[in-house]
C-alpha cells in the first residue's frame, strides 16, 4: 500500500484537545517530527484537520 510521510511543522499549544490528539494519533508530538504512515482515507483526514500544523513531505 502507499504512504504518505508528515512532518510537524506547528506547536500544539494553544490547541484544542481535538487537534492535539489528531497529531498524537499521525505518531506526532514535537515540532520537526517525521512520520511515514499507510495513505488512507482515515490519514488523510486525520492530515487535513491539522494541516495548518503539518506538512506532507511524500505521497
Amino acid at each position: 500500500m502507499a504512504k504518505i510521510t508528515v512532518r510537524q511543522t506547528g506547536s500544539p499549544i494553544r490547541r484544542t484537545k481535538d487537534q492535539r490528539a489528531t497529531l498524537v494519533g499521525l505518531g506526532l508530538n514535537r515540532v520537526g517530527r517525521v512520520s511515514t504512515l499507510e495513505d488512507t482515507p482515515a490519514v488523510r483526514g486525520m492530515v487535513a484537520k491539522v494541516a495548518h500544523l503539518v506538512e506532507v513531505v511524500e505521497g
